[in-house]
């Protein structure tokens, strides 16, 4: 590394930023290899030497900040593993535990010779092994999923509406939001200003309309116009000693469900228009066409040609990726690749891997992400996205809901399990038409997730407020 900064320095200076850029590359790969003393060293020297731009001094440090945050995902050694799981398996036995260990069921990083633990890893085991499932104590709080994760009542009435009425886009509802934000007390010195984002919802003909904005806390604030892919609402308050600084937006939608009747034999190839191109294309560094994925993508479609049957291919195989609680985005640098080996992945992990698959085969695909929520008190952050399908445009796809168990005994039609592959919930709020994109205003230092906006960011002059000293909350209610 030492050899990288030198050359950095007596290079010209179009020759030194490509020098410098290769530098961050190589701290990059130290600090994914966990070599995070190393990196350190190296990027304190980088940071030393002169004719940096600001550019290279902000990817510098990042690296820095990625690293401080990778230390609070991974908090656990394996003795304080095995302590959680045996909370949930009392007689969990030493045997087992290495068992599931060695299986890689606890996800884990070697950082500086030390193994050190993701914090939700054992939580996530009774997710991906039925085995340990099997072996938890009974009488421990139920692990649930969201409402629409099974085939209901919904979901039926919004096909059933659908065919009846000949459109895609049905059974509206009325929602009165409150999203709100905080943080923590101290978290930013008395005096100085907190800015602060809240995510706002996208105005989408057929998803979601009629958005209006009804009242604020503080009442002064910014609304990012509708063009912005990541829409917020932005505003400043002061924070104040010993007292959490506190943000809400309250607003009324409509969303509508919606459902394709998707005929696959009518299903050509999209013509890829200068629209169409973008979503056909890689998107570095989280949707590159790498050489496993074109192994896998080949392994998974085999010989099929009809555009719609691939994508049920491709969207069947990422579907059969377990859940499990992921760690912070912003701390990988290949969400699509992280997915497809880590053997475990959530929402948005899932629907990054998919975009990118589709995208090899020439199916255009594009993000979407917010929120959910249910006629009752269950509410997450979700990501789901779009494909394109010719003749039908762009239809919604929400692979980790993905397929669902059509029951027979009740005359559920089978095309039913694939719901949510052409169709979609109205339980859901989108935020985001697209991923790592700036807000409006931009923020000045590095956000907490670079990837989505759905919990709210923060910062003031002296840095970014990370999300381990922020919280968010959702209230809603179902208007007539």
């Amino acid at each position: 590394m030492a050899l990288c900064v030198a050359i950095v320095s007596c290079l010209s200076c179009a020759q030194a930023a490509e020098a410098a850029n290769l530098a961050v590359e190589q701290i990059a790969g130290l600090v994914d290899d966990g070599s995070f003393k190393a990196a350190e060293a190296g990027i304190a020297e980088a940071l030393a030497q002169p004719g940096l731009t600001p550019a290279q001094q902000r990817a510098y440090a990042w690296q820095r900040e990625r690293m401080r945050r990778i230390l609070l995902d991974f908090t656990l050694d394996e003795s304080e593993v095995q302590a959680r799981v045996r909370k949930q398996v009392p007689d969990l036995t030493d045997a087992e535990f290495a068992k599931w260990r060695d299986a890689g069921l606890f996800e884990r990083q070697v950082i500086d010779g030390r193994t050190l633990y993701f914090n939700r890893s054992p939580s996530n085991l009774f997710r991906l092994s039925d085995e340990a499932l099997a072996r938890r104590d009974p009488a421990a709080r139920p692990i649930t999923d969201g409402p629409m994760e099974s085939l209901n009542a919904h979901q039926r009435a919004i096909r059933d509406a659908a065919l009846a009425e000949g459109r895609s886009s049905v059974l509206p509802l009325r929602l009165r939001m409150t999203q709100k934000f905080t943080v923590d007390a101290d978290a930013v010195p008395a005096g100085e200003t907190v800015r602060a984002w809240i995510p706002y919802p996208q105005a989408i003909p057929g998803h979601q309309e009629d958005i209006r904005f009804v009242a604020s806390e503080p009442a002064a604030h910014e609304i990012a116009p509708e063009s912005a892919p990541q829409r917020t609402v932005y505003f400043e308050k002061p924070a104040r000693a010993g007292e959490p600084t506190e943000f809400s937006i309250t607003y009324e939608l409509t969303i509508f469900g919606q459902y394709h009747d998707i005929d696959p034999g009518r299903v050509a190839a999209a013509d890829i228009t200068p629209e169409l191109a973008p979503f056909v294309a890689e998107r570095a560094p989280h949707v590159v066409f790498t050489d496993d994925m074109r192994a896998f993508s080949r392994k998974v479609v085999g010989d099929e040609t009809n555009p719609y049957r691939i994508v049920q291919k491709l969207f069947a195989a990422v579907d059969e990726i377990p859940w499990a609680g992921a760690r912070e985005y912003s701390t990988i640098s290949n969400i699509s690749d992280y997915a497809l080996h880590a053997g475990h992945a959530d929402c948005g992990q899932q629907t990054l891997l998919l975009i990118t698959l589709l995208r090899m085969n020439g199916i255009p695909a594009r993000w979407q992400s917010g929120m959910v929520f249910s006629d009752g008190s269950y509410n997450n952050i979700h990501d789901w996205a779009q494909v394109y399908v010719a003749p039908y445009g762009w239809v919604p796809m929400d692979v980790t809901t993905g397929r669902l168990a059509a029951d027979k005994g009740t005359g559920d039609d089978p095309s039913m399990e694939w719901f949510y592959l052409g169709g979609l919930d109205n339980w859901r709020i989108a935020f985001n038409q697209d991923w790592d994109r700036p807000f409006q205003p931009p923020k000045q230092h590095f956000r907490s997730d670079n990837i989505d906006s759905q919990r709210g960011e923060a910062e003031w002059d002296g840095g970014n407020v990370y999300f381990n000293q922020t919280g968010y909350d959702f209230e809603w209610q179902i208007l007539p």
